[in-house]
């Protein structure tokens, strides 16, 4: 079963444009390692791995979206409303474009600012394309982009433990999930 998912992981990273399998672009099971060099709604670029030491929740969106991507930010707020304001402070949140080309650290930053978003712990990023598909990948999140110039996606939030591993994931939006605040409880107290 091993073999199989990895030889599939491999196969869909080589159809999502990436020159070689995913496996080999991604020694162990850190996300850190991924090599993605994102820029934020401020402009800085930094790098993926550059986020090791804290746990972290990750998500993607678009900022024109005007259905599912409200939707993640708001559980994004409310799983970290559940935390106490200790755990919060020790929580950041990133969440990466999948709009390449519009989501420029301008309208990043509007969408932080219209949302109410806060830069202490969120990030809000984007990348070029082939690395949003390998994060994408390794996140396992589908995503394709639709002629409109909209995307059509899932809505998963990732919990990446300190080391950059998936630690838990929900798909859950609206209330809480509670399994998720518990590894995400549990994630906080490690550190």
């Amino acid at each position: 079963m091993k073999n199989f998912l990895k030889h599939a992981f491999s196969l869909l990273a080589l159809l999502l444009g990436s020159a070689q399998p995913l496996f080999a672009q991604t020694p162990g099971d850190s996300l850190y390692r991924l090599g993605i060099a994102l820029n934020d709604q401020d402009g800085r670029t930094f790098h993926l791995s550059d986020r090791q030491g804290k746990a972290q929740l990750v998500s993607m969106f678009y900022t024109s979206c005007q259905y599912t991507c409200p939707l993640i930010v708001e559980a994004l707020k409310k799983n970290q409303a559940a935390l106490s304001a200790s755990e919060r402070a020790k929580l950041q949140v990133l969440l990466v474009s999948f709009d390449a080309q519009r989501d420029t650290p301008a309208r990043l930053k509007e969408v932080q600012v219209q949302r109410k978003i806060d830069a202490a712990n969120w990030t809000l990023a984007h990348a070029e394309a082939r690395d949003v598909r390998k994060l994408a990948a390794a996140l396992d999140i589908q995503y394709r982009e639709l002629a409109s110039g909209d995307f059509s996606h899932s809505s998963t939030i990732v919990l990446l433990g300190a080391d950059g591993r998936v630690l838990a994931r929900t798909d859950k939006l609206g209330e809480p999930d509670p399994d998720f605040v518990a590894a995400l409880r549990s994630a906080l107290a490690a550190r």
